[in-house]
């Protein structure tokens, strides 16, 4: 299996040395869309997945969840989270064996979710219904100084409830100055870019395992189509995620990274626990 370039004690001591910078926008990958965010010593998590819920969950069926990566860190550990997000239901956005160890470290942790899903997460996770922060597209919220904006994603489509609210979302988070586009699990939609240009983006994090429907799950956009998002909102930097976490369902960031030179897009690939820090003056990072 893949080690992480940072794993337990170690990335836990890079997280806590990063709090020395903390004018800096510190960014984890995690694994699969998880990132940690640290901001002025506060810390929001997108979409963790710190288990082996989906191994275990098809290790006897004929589509296999075949882990590449280790576990960067036990979420149980992660007891400084002051938020946390879910795009949307799938297991590896929405996994219960990672979001309640986190609930019962930080019992103040925010948990931010589609509204849309409001009666599966509060099932899944076994949460009073007004727990949750629910948001449609086009909503905001703060939370612990983090400003969180809603904007649709299509996995496979834009799919709504019987109430017209997203069931899928990508979270535009402003820290400090600056700003970062998760945008979960989407394929390219038409008027995506026209949502994304009411911010300048910093940094977005983006899918780049592609859509193959043999695969028998909903997919992404692939290296290319990540690329050529980030270049037209004209994002400082782009970091690809949804890789090397199945064996199934994965792809190399081979594409991503030359798409990304031809369109002179400034990215960075990371591997599992690795950080990248923003600062005033930092160098953007082109793919070579």
């Amino acid at each position: 299996m893949i080690r992480p370039l940072l794993q337990d004690d170690a990335f836990l001591e890079d997280v806590e040395a990063a709090r020395t910078e903390p004018f800096q926008l510190h960014v984890w990958w995690l694994g699969q869309s998880g990132f940690l965010l640290q901001w002025e010593g506060r810390h929001l998590l997108f979409d963790p997945y710190l288990s082996d819920a989906l191994t275990r969950k098809y290790a006897a069926t004929d589509k296999p969840h075949v882990r590449m990566t280790e576990t960067v860190v036990a979420p149980e550990r992660l007891g400084f989270i002051d938020v946390v997000t879910s795009s949307h239901n799938h297991t590896d956005h929405l996994d219960a064996q990672t979001l309640l160890p986190l609930l019962r470290v930080n019992p103040r942790l925010q948990l931010v979710i589609p509204e849309a899903n409001r009666e599966f997460v509060v099932d899944r996770l076994n949460l009073m219904a007004e727990v949750p922060h629910g948001l449609d597209a086009g909503q905001s919220v703060t939370l612990s100084g983090f400003r969180l904006h809603a904007v649709p994603a299509a996995h496979n489509t834009l799919e709504k409830d019987e109430g017209g609210r997203h069931k899928f979302l990508g979270y535009v988070v402003e820290a400090g100055p600056w700003t970062i586009y998760h945008s979960g699990d989407t394929l390219h939609y038409e008027g995506m870019e026209d949502w994304l240009r009411h911010w300048r983006i910093d940094l977005a994090l983006l899918p780049i395992n592609g859509n193959v429907p043999e695969r028998r799950v909903a997919g992404n956009l692939d290296g290319r189509e990540a690329a050529r998002l980030a270049h037209d909102i004209e994002a400082g930097l782009v970091i690809p995620c949804h890789f090397d976490m199945f064996e199934f369902n994965t792809a190399t960031p081979d594409l991503f990274e030359k798409s990304c030179r031809d369109l002179n897009q400034p990215c960075q690939v990371l591997r599992a626990g690795e950080r990248r820090s923003l600062g005033t003056g930092s160098d953007l990072t082109k793919c070579l």
